[in-house]
């Protein structure tokens, strides 16, 4: 059985290129069989993408962590809309690397850095402004709580995670562990049974 956290899925590739638009903003995707949402954005990655723009349009140069990244279209679109940005993306999935370094390359994009960590295992930098996850729920609750944890230490002062969760998969025990973790959550959005949970390094 492969699941799309795994590090070397198995399952046959069979590509497929899909259009993500975002505003005025379009990516070109490659997917495939063994990662995570093929041929389609998600709705959770599109209402992370979506809450986390409409907060934080380009301005000032922020460092920011997309964990478990996929074919990347999250890090990667807002690595477009916002070129200044360093955007950091990780995954364990060696498919979804190899994705994602093509979708970058597909796109023109040059401020997206696309690293092979387990969570945040590789992750040495400790400064960035906001840590985002659409995190791997049925990798287990004990993966998606380390990665809530790892966030805290790998965010500075004042930095943010913002975390895409249903609330049938997990919901409220991410945010009471955001909670215990940051002393703070809030719930931005929820659409669709999916929630957008935010905390802020005090």
């Amino acid at each position: 059985m492969n699941h799309y956290y795994d590090e070397n899925p198995e399952v046959e590739s069979d590509e497929l290129l899909f259009t993500y638009s975002y505003d005025n903003h379009d990516l070109e995707l490659i997917t495939d069989s063994g990662v995570f949402s093929k041929g389609k954005i998600d709705f959770g990655s599109d209402l992370l993408v979506t809450t986390f723009l409409k907060a934080y349009p380009p301005g000032p140069t922020k460092k920011i962590i997309d964990v478990g990244c996929g074919y990347g279209p999250i890090g990667l679109m807002i690595a477009k809309v916002s070129p200044h940005h360093e955007v950091t993306m990780v995954d364990i999935n060696q498919r979804a690397l190899s994705l994602s370094r093509k979708n970058k390359k597909r796109n023109r994009i040059d401020n997206a850095e696309i690293i092979e960590s387990n969570g945040l295992s590789q992750v040495e930098d400790n400064t960035y402004d906001f840590v985002l996850t659409n995190p791997p729920i049925r990798a287990g609750k004990q993966v998606v709580h380390s990665i809530l944890e790892d966030a805290f230490n790998k965010l500075k002062q004042g930095g943010a995670l913002y975390v895409v969760i249903q609330k049938k998969q997990g919901m409220p025990s991410a945010k009471k562990k955001m909670q215990e973790t940051f002393d703070n959550v809030e719930v931005l959005e929820k659409s669709k049974g999916y929630y957008i949970l935010r905390s802020v390094k005090g």
